[in-house]
């Protein structure tokens, strides 16, 4: 079994607000604490990371000359697919180098497993410092389109301490692009400064500008109009966003995980038949990486099952989003035929019991694997209480894998 995670490591930063925005103060698109009025912060590229989105664009207009540097992080390079997904339509054109990639894989000495199994775990955590996770994955094809596309912003959503939009606020600063998020949060804080903790520390530091929205609003309007109605705001004042939709998933980030198959597949050959994975067990939080991990599982050589803990909405729900993301591709497969999906959403998103939090604590004084609360720590959590309901249906399963989504920066 290979469980997918990825954890996220939090270095200490120093106090460095970004511009907020008030949803109910939207004539003050820019407002900024008064100590930083004319601040912004700026980003000056690392050795490895030295090149301008414009630079960027010129290697490749160069009859898509590739780099030979050995710093290829950063870079834009022309993807081809793996032969097994050469008929999904349509195929990304580029790729940007945004992780540390691959990751590695290693097995996971959980206690009380069902007889002559053995769990694997995924690394994704260690895809990056401020942009680890799954995230990174979906972010190479969509921060390439929005290259293609001439795009000199990025607009995304999602909640206060979304971990997409960190690795987006993240991943728009290394190729000089502003970044515009829109966060969900409580009414009662939507106007006040929502602090310095977690992954807000992060994009505020990277300079992105935040727009808070009461979770009631985010209901009603919806994700979509909302990133539309900033979009068409920022196109009047001479901008060229590009809109990535809530977590990266539409089909195009869904190509992030079909590559992450690849990966897997490339690190199985490496152990000469030593190591093969029967499943795999991964939380599910928008819907792109189930659809990555089942849609190229099932085309490629690895055959594994996929198992998907849903901690928001309902099975239901993600068959059919799932659905939706494989039709995008013209795949011609039934969700229901390459995923299993079920509900480890418990009280609620983000929401945790007793039982989970314990189960979180008893895992990292075990394992010394540290599961966040959020995706990870339900799923693992949902994995193992499976196993202790129904252990033949898992017994003699040879590695189940387990992509380690990881979010240190929520706990």
């Amino acid at each position: 079994m290979l469980c997918y995670g990825c954890f996220n490591s939090s270095p200490i930063y120093s106090y460095i607000p970004s511009p907020i925005i008030s949803n109910r103060n939207k004539n003050l698109f820019f407002k900024t604490f008064p100590f930083l009025s004319s601040h912004k912060p700026k980003f000056t590229p690392s050795l490895s990371c030295s090149h301008s989105l414009s630079q960027i664009m010129d290697l490749d207009n160069n009859k898509d000359q590739e780099s030979t540097s050995l710093f290829d992080f950063l870079s834009r390079k022309a993807y081809a697919p793996p032969s097994w997904a050469s008929l999904l339509n349509p195929i990304p054109s580029h790729i940007f180098s945004l992780g540390h990639l691959p990751t590695p894989i290693h097995k996971w000495n959980l206690p009380n497993l069902p007889a002559n199994t053995e769990v694997y775990l995924k690394r994704d955590d260690l895809s990056g410092m401020q942009m680890s996770g799954n995230k990174v994955r979906k972010l190479e094809f969509l921060m390439a389109d929005a290259a293609a596309q001439g795009a000199d912003c990025i607009i995304t959503i999602g909640g206060i301490q979304s971990n997409h939009c960190r690795a987006t606020a993240v991943a728009a600063k290394y190729l000089n692009l502003d970044c515009y998020l829109i966060l969900r949060t409580s009414k009662v804080v939507v106007d006040k400064d929502p602090g310095l903790t977690g992954n807000l520390l992060v994009e505020r530091l990277v300079g992105a500008n935040v727009q808070l929205i009461s979770k009631e609003e985010y209901a009603q309007i919806g994700s979509v109009n909302l990133t539309n109605d900033l979009k068409e705001k920022l196109e009047k004042e001479g901008r060229k966003p590009y809109v990535i939709p809530v977590g990266g998933s539409n089909s195009l980030g869904t190509w992030g995980y079909i590559e992450a198959i690849r990966e897997i597949e490339q690190q199985v050959q490496a152990t000469t038949g030593r190591i093969k994975f029967d499943d795999i067990v991964v939380a599910c939080g928008s819907g792109a990486t189930i659809a990555g991990l089942a849609l190229g599982s099932w085309l490629g050589t690895l055959k594994a099952k996929v198992h998907a803990f849903a901690v928001c909405d309902d099975p239901d729900y993600f068959y059919n989003f799932v659905q939706d993301l494989i039709d995008g591709l013209k795949a011609g497969v039934d969700s229901h035929d390459i995923v299993n999906i079920q509900n480890a959403k418990g009280l609620g998103y983000a929401i945790n019991t007793s039982e989970e939090l314990k189960f979180v604590k008893q895992i990292a004084t075990a394992t010394g694997v540290v599961l966040d609360p959020v995706y990870s720590g339900k799923a693992a959590y949902g994995m193992m209480n499976d196993m202790a309901e129904n252990p033949k249906n898992w017994e003699g399963r040879k590695g189940p894998l387990h992509p380690y989504r990881g979010a240190l920066r929520i706990v």
